[in-house]
C-alpha cells in the first residue's frame, strides 16, 4: 500500500498561554499543501523483526526510535497485536525540521494506512487520539483539510479557505530552528482578533493582520530567514509568512504572476498549491 503524506503551512500562529503540562496553547489555521512524501508499507517475511525500514530522497535520521512512522506502528501494535511485521519505505521530498509538518504527516498517514491495510476499524476521532500521542501537529493530518486549530493544535474546526486563484512558493534555507528556544522567547497573549476571523477577510488584508508569533525572535537569531520574507514581498507576494517555528517561509502569489526571485543554490525552493477538498 502506498500513501502520499502532504505538508502544511500555518496561516498565522499565536501562542496564547502556557499550560500546566508544559505545552503551550496556540491558535493557527493549518492549510494542507501539495508537496508530498511517499510512504509504502508491505508485509514482511521476517516476523522476528517487526519493521524493516529503508528511506530515500532527502537524507534523514534513520534511527527508528526517532521515526514517527515506526512510533505509529508500535502505538497501534500495542492495542492490535495481530498487526504483522512490515517493510516500510519512506521517500522524503518535504524538508525536515522546516515548520512544514513533514514528519508529523508521515506519522499520521502511517496510522491511516495501517488502519486501512489491516482493517482495524478505527474512526477518525480514534485516529486523532493516537495521532496526538505522536505530536501536536499530527492530528491535523488525520483531518487534512483547512482548519482552525487551538489547544495544542488538536482542537480543530473546518474553515472556508479558497486559494484556488493563487500559488504558493515554499523557501527553506536549510537552517535548523531550535523550537524549544523559540518558545522560551515568547510572551503568550490572547490576540485582539482571532486568526479564525482574519482568514475570512480578503487576502490583501492579511499582510497587516495575520502574524506568526515566532517570527520576531527567529528573525533576530537568523536574519537570513527574514530576508526570504522580504524578498518574496518584493517579488509580488500577496502574503508571506514563516510557517510554524520555521525555517520555511512561504509566499502566496496570484496564479498568473511571474515570480522573479533568486535564492542561494543550497536553498530548497518549490512552487506548490493549497490542497482543496
Amino acid at each position: 500500500m502506498i500513501a502520499f503524506p502532504n505538508c502544511k503551512i500555518n496561516l498565522g500562529l499565536n501562542i496564547t498561554s502556557k499550560r500546566e503540562d508544559g505545552y503551550h496553547n496556540l491558535e493557527t489555521v493549518f492549510a494542507p499543501v501539495s508537496l508530498k512524501d511517499i510512504l509504502e508499507v508491505i508485509h514482511a517475511d521476517n516476523s522476528n523483526n517487526p519493521i524493516q525500514y529503508s528511506s530515500s530522497g532527502i537524507p534523514i535520521d534513520n534511527e527508528l526510535s526517532n521515526n514517527l512512522c515506526a512510533k505509529a506502528y508500535h502505538l497501534l501494535k500495542k492495542d492490535f497485536q495481530d498487526i504483522p511485521a512490515i517493510q516500510l519505505h519512506l521517500h522524503k521530498t518535504i524538508p525536515t525540521g522546516a515548520g512544514l509538518g513533514g514528519g508529523s504527516a508521515d506519522g499520521a498517514f502511517m496510522l491511516k494506512m495501517l488502519n486501512t491495510k489491516f482493517n482495524l476499524g478505527l474512526s477518525p476521532e480514534q485516529l486523532i487520539q493516537y495521532a496526538l500521542q505522536l505530536g501536536s501537529d499530527c492530528p491535523f493530518f488525520i483531518y487534512n483539510k483547512p482548519c482552525f486549530a487551538s489547544g495544542r493544535g488538536e482542537i480543530m474546526e473546518p474553515v472556508e479557505l479558497n486559494l484556488s486563484g493563487y500559488k504558493i512558493l515554499l523557501v527553506n534555507p536549510g537552517i535548523h530552528v531550535n523550537t524549544g528556544q523559540a518558545f522560551s522567547q515568547l510572551t503568550p497573549a490572547i490576540p485582539k482578533i482571532s486568526i479564525k476571523e482574519i482568514v475570512k477577510q480578503p487576502i490583501n488584508n492579511w499582510k497587516v493582520l495575520l502574524k506568526n508569533d515566532f517570527e520576531e525572535s527567529v528573525f533576530k537569531q537568523h536574519p537570513e530567514i527574514k530576508e526570504i520574507k522580504e524578498s518574496l514581498y518584493k517579488s509580488g507576494a500577496v502574503y508571506s509568512s514563516m510557517s510554524g517555528s520555521g525555517s520555511t517561509v512561504y509566499g502566496i502569489f496570484e496564479k498568473s504572476a511571474v515570480v522573479n526571485v533568486s535564492f542561494p543554490q543550497h536553498y530548497f525552493v518549490k512552487e506548490s498549491s493549497l490542497i482543496h477538498s
